[in-house]
Order: structure tokens, then sequence, then C-alpha cells
């Protein structure tokens, strides 16, 4: 992507001094290999399995992040990169919303490590980036990506800004008042509800190939960078995730979309570039 290092944004919290830096589940420090396990567990069930074998709590004198100056420089270059799509894809949403009717709201980025208590529970790396209604931000560690580079095998800049766009298109339809609906539904139709949230998050795929659009009107992508979009996309589909982690794939356990529907959905908004072509729940 073309884009200038070195911007700033009053919308980026960067609590990774503040971050816990471990859960000892039991007494036991829970070693990488268990965390990478729970991790793809999580992002299958959409559920937390980290909380289930943690105490509950951290024990903040052994647990507490510490400042990591070297860490911290070796990771500027993502941060300056992911406030700049934060500050893209919230400028991009400021022009659209408005004309249908909706004035546009900014959302909070958080940078965090290993974890960090959000209004929607405990935010964690293994549980990857999301984006929390109650509070109105996105939760970030930025070591995902390196999870997405080398796990996943989605490298490059546009696959990385792929992940925020979604995660800013979940606040898009808060503010839209689709988020609110769709968790109505599934309450008023609880055998419906994986249906329910794959229409979700492929929607909010689209809403981040609508901001995708925008970037190529601006001439900010290089040749190259849609593939890397479509490959992102692919890598976090439920079939993927599912036949990584256990040799089968179950499609009524969905809960974002395989991997053909994410590239799908993302590439209808980049090619379109309206909220009107990201009706996913039709």
């Amino acid at each position: 992507m073309r884009w200038t290092p070195g911007g700033s944004s009053d919308d980026v919290e960067d609590r990774r001094s503040e971050s816990g830096g471990g859960f000892r589940p039991g007494g036991i420090h829970l070693g990488l290999g268990g965390i990478v396990i729970l991790f793809i567990l999580s992002l299958i069930f959409k559920r937390d399995f980290l909380s289930l074998v943690s105490t509950g709590s951290m024990d903040k004198g052994t647990t507490a992040a510490q400042s990591d100056p070297a860490r911290d420089q070796q990771e500027k270059p993502l941060v300056d990169f992911v406030t700049f799509v934060l500050n893209d894809t919230q400028n991009t949403w400021s022009q659209i919303l408005p004309q249908q009717g909706v004035p546009y709201r900014h959302a909070k980025l958080v940078l965090f490590r290993d974890a960090y208590d959000s209004a929607c529970g405990m935010a964690q790396s293994a549980t990857g980036p999301f984006y929390c209604p109650e509070d109105e931000k996105v939760y970030i560690d930025l070591g995902f990506y390196d999870e997405l580079k080398q796990r996943f095998g989605a490298p490059g800049e546009f696959a990385e800004a792929y992940v925020l766009a979604h995660e800013i298109g979940h606040h898009v339809q808060k503010l839209l008042g689709i988020e609110a609906k769709m968790r109505a539904a599934q309450q008023r139709s609880p055998g419906a509800a994986n249906q329910l949230s794959v229409a979700l998050e492929l929607q909010a795929d689209c809403f981040a190939g609508v901001w995708g659009h925008s970037t190529e009107q601006r001439n900010l992508l290089d040749p190259g960078d849609v593939e890397s979009g479509l490959k992102a996309a692919a890598a976090v589909g439920d079939d993927r995730i599912q036949r990584m982690s256990r040799g089968t794939v179950n499609p009524e356990t969905f809960t974002h979309g395989s991997s053909a529907q994410r590239m799908q959905w993302f590439q209808r908004g980049f090619q379109d570039g309206s909220i009107a072509a990201c009706n996913t729940f039709q």
C-alpha cells in the first residue's frame, strides 16, 4: 500500500505496557503450544477457551507486562501502519454513513499484549482481534499479525489492513443498528444463531471491501494488494480453520463463513463500493 508513516490518532489507545503478561491456570503456566490450540478452538466455536482453564484472575505480581523499549521499537512500523489504516477507514466511513442519514462516530483501537480487560470481557491474544460493541473499541494484540503471516499464510500490508477494516466494519454495523437487530434475532431463533453470525461476519468482510474500493479510487494500492486481502479473507474461513485444527469440516458449526464466502463478499464490496452491495442477510 502507498501510505506515509509517522501519523498519529487520538483514537489509538496503546495499552501494551499495561496488559497482562500471561495466565497461570491451576498454578501452571500455559505454554505457546497450549495457547495456539486454544486460539484455534476459540476461533472455531466463538468461545473463550483460555478463560475456561484460567483461575479467573491474573497474578499481578508475576504476570504484569513490563515495559519493553526494544519490542516497542520493533513494532513501531506496524503501529504506524495500523494507525494509518484506522484513520483512513474511519475517514472513509465518515463520508459514506452520512449519505445513509447516519452520523459516523469514531471507534477506538486498543493495542495490548497477551491480555487486557474490555467491556466485553478479557481480551486475549489467543482469541484474535475483535470489536466490542459495548465500548465501541477494537482490540488487537499486534502479535496476531505474525500468526497471520506465518501460520495462516497471508502476508502483506493489505492483508493486515483487511483485518482492521473488518473489525471497523462491525462498528459500522452497530452504528447502522444491524448488530442489535442480529442479536435480537438470535435470541428469538436460537437455532439460527450460527447462520445469523455468519451473515454478520460476511457483511463485515463486505464493508472491508467497501473501504478497499475507496483506497483503489485514491490510488493507494500497489499490484498484488487485492490478492493479499483475498488471501487473508480465505485464510480465516471456518472451513480452513476446522481442517487445520481437526482435519474435518462441519458447515453447521460455521460462525464466520467459509473461505470462498469470505473472499466472495470482500470482493463484492471492493468492486461495488457501496453499503447496498453488502446485504448478506437476504
